[in-house]
């Protein structure tokens, strides 16, 4: 259970992760070559699909598991600040809206970014109502060396 969210400035996460029943805490958001990536679903899949755009996301050693019923989530920020999903493809799908959201805490996030508060309060919004999310937040924001004001 999951909430990542994206404002157009801010990459916002919750920490908490459920292993048979457990609440552990976990860091979901990573800054890559490419940009910003935040994962949701298996742990162990999303740190092999964390290592895949760490290796600079060659289609031929995109991650197998990726083409199951079984992928992990996938937002990534590129360095000019679009938004995009991965999914059961190494081929990513470019989303225009002024915000994004994945996980089981999306709806509540989308809508507090529609109603106008940041990454950071819709993934507050998020664990106050998702009982799956929580643990704490984790932030990353792209800096002007990446090639973002």
């Amino acid at each position: 259970m999951t909430i990542i969210a994206w404002d157009g400035k801010t990459l916002a996460a919750d920490k908490a992760a459920s292993n048979c029943g457990y609440l552990r805490t976990v860091t979901k958001i990573y800054r890559v070559p490419s940009g910003l990536v935040g994962f949701a679903g298996d742990g162990s899949r999303a740190f092999a699909l964390l290592e895949w755009f760490r290796a600079g996301c060659d289609p031929v050693k995109y991650p197998a598991f990726q083409a199951s019923d079984d992928a992990v989530g996938c937002l990534h920020i590129s360095l000019d600040g679009r938004a995009s999903g991965y999914a059961h493809t190494p081929f990513h799908e470019f989303h225009e809206d002024k915000f994004d959201a994945i996980g089981s805490g999306r709806d509540y996030a989308l809508a507090a970014m529609y109603l106008g508060h940041s990454a950071v309060r819709a993934v507050e919004v998020a664990m106050a109502l998702d009982n799956g999310c929580g643990k704490g937040i984790d932030t990353l924001e792209l800096t002007t060396t990446e090639g973002r004001p």
